[in-house]
């Protein structure tokens, strides 16, 4: 079973910043896009941005353009979520997928390998 492993979840002020990373220990995504998801309490998962095979290519969700950056570092086999300026309407839990056919889509059910999330809360 592929897994990917989400961190650097936490509690912040509103206005504060945290770093979430994804890692896919002994397998490699190098080829594949990556996005990040999130899942507030009674709410849909929606899409917060992706990232191509290559890095060159990014999109994100119009309520945190300008706020979030993801970028990959595959040596690392890693991918990352720089979220400053943090709202309360952030909260929720976070999860990364990997998408093997590097579609760079924002529709959840493109994706094959999901993590099990980490939770960002954010207070006011």
């Amino acid at each position: 079973q592929v897994q990917l492993v989400e961190s650097g979840g936490g509690l912040v002020q509103a206005g504060g910043s945290l770093r979430l990373s994804c890692a896919a220990p002994g397998r490699t995504f190098s080829s594949a896009s990556m996005g990040w998801f999130r899942q507030a309490p009674g709410k849909e998962r929606e899409f917060v941005a992706a990232i191509s095979w290559s890095g060159g290519t990014t999109y994100y969700a119009d309520s945190v353009k300008g706020r979030f950056t993801v970028s990959r570092d595959d040596a690392k086999n890693s991918v990352y979520l720089q979220m400053n300026s943090l709202k309360p309407e952030d909260t929720a839990v976070y999860y990364c997928a990997a998408d093997r056919f590097n579609r760079v889509t924002m529709t959840a059910d493109e994706y094959d390998y999901w993590g099990q999330g980490t939770q960002v809360t954010v207070s006011s």
